[in-house]
């Protein structure tokens, strides 16, 4: 194990991948990744179209499904499957050692059901049946109408992960339906585990947007200020909601934490540290997805401490500031979810139609 990661996961912090392609599992990479401290993966569908697309890797099985007859989002869906449990596979020692907190392999479902409740419940539902391993996580975007889907499926003791959170409205709501569902579940609930994935640098790409539009010297001193600030309010969130009377009661029936996942933690401007959403956001029970560039970065030259609770009166007073300037964050969390969600459909939709053109080539021998 890479020891910056050894110290992190110390500091109670887990790093996980924010990725995955047929490759690493052939060839031994995401082994070697696992060995390196990784201790979780994350996916999503823009992950897959970028991974189903590029190369030759997936082409045998998909010309055999196509074949045998099978429709293409069908056959999408295989190869999906097929990956994410080749991953938990690998995974799996890593859930068993640390007793549970660990090893998880995040899958989502469709992206075209974001705005459709009885559609991802039911999708979590049947993606949790054909995938029945302990360390999967079904992922669940954090719309409106995915919050009754959360409750469900924790109700039934099934493994979330809620993503796509963008504001701390929408993040109180997601803590919300974890309790309310855990309370609705029976017996032991040490095995019912969840993570809320709070996404990070997307907002300062929003937010210093709109700052370099007001162009006053107040707003363009906040630039890059933002996520970190709005990320370590949700983390003072958590620490309060996950203690007291309520939680106590669920937690003498085994239930664990929903931890924070710090989620989208590249950094997107140049100009900002490429640590930046790692170094600023460590502490006990949280989770951090990387991609490997970030992760690279961090093990070179990362700086580990305690930062997530270091200082929460500047925390909050730049996000009064941010208000004061005139950033609404109420609707930079809208538009984010907005794009968040359009961008996975997009992705989702181009590769269909790129196994689509794949399949009559297919067909027509060529």
């Amino acid at each position: 194990m890479t020891d910056r990661l050894r110290e992190l996961a110390d500091a109670g912090q887990s790093p996980w991948m924010d990725n995955l392609r047929r490759g690493w599992l052939t060839d031994g990479e995401l082994e070697r990744w696992v060995g390196r401290g990784i201790r979780g993966l994350t996916s999503n569908p823009s992950i897959f179209q970028k991974a189903i697309s590029s190369g030759t890797d997936y082409d045998q099985q998909f010309g055999q499904l196509v074949a045998s007859g099978t429709d293409v989002t069908d056959a999408y869906w295989d190869l999906v499957v097929d990956d994410i449990r080749g991953a938990l596979k690998l995974l799996r020692p890593v859930y068993d050692s640390s007793d549970g907190l660990d090893g998880f392999v995040s899958v989502e479902v469709s992206p075209e059901l974001a705005r459709d409740s009885a559609g991802t419940e039911t999708a979590a539902r049947e993606l949790h049946q054909r995938i029945d391993e302990p360390n999967l996580y079904v992922k669940i975007p954090a719309t409106a109408e995915g919050i009754a889907p959360i409750q469900a499926m924790i109700a039934e003791g099934r493994s979330i992960n809620i993503t796509l959170i963008f504001s701390l409205d929408r993040y109180a709501e997601v803590m919300e339906a974890y309790l309310a569902g855990l309370e609705g579940a029976t017996g032991d609930l040490s095995r019912i585990s969840s993570v809320a994935s709070f996404f990070v640098s997307r907002v300062d790409t929003e937010v210093d947007r709109r700052l370099d539009a007001i162009g006053s010297p107040e707003a363009l001193a906040l630039r890059g200020k933002a996520a970190v600030a709005q990320a370590q309010m949700a983390y003072q969130h958590f620490v309060t909601t996950f203690a007291g009377p309520r939680w106590e009661a669920l937690a003498a029936r085994g239930a664990r934490v929903q931890r924070p996942l710090w989620a989208s933690t590249s950094t997107k401007n140049p100009a900002y540290p490429d640590t930046l959403y790692v170094d600023s956001l460590i502490g006990p029970h949280t989770v951090n997805t990387m991609p490997e560039e970030t992760i690279d970065a961090f093990v070179d030259h990362g700086t580990l401490a305690r930062t997530v609770d270091a200082d929460p009166a500047a925390a909050h007073q730049a996000l009064a500031q941010l208000g004061a300037v005139g950033v609404d964050l109420d609707d930079v969390a809208r538009t984010l979810e907005e794009q968040g969600v359009a961008s996975f459909t997009k992705s989702f939709d181009e590769l269909l139609d790129a196994l689509g053109t794949k399949a009559a080539e297919l067909g027509s021998g060529g």
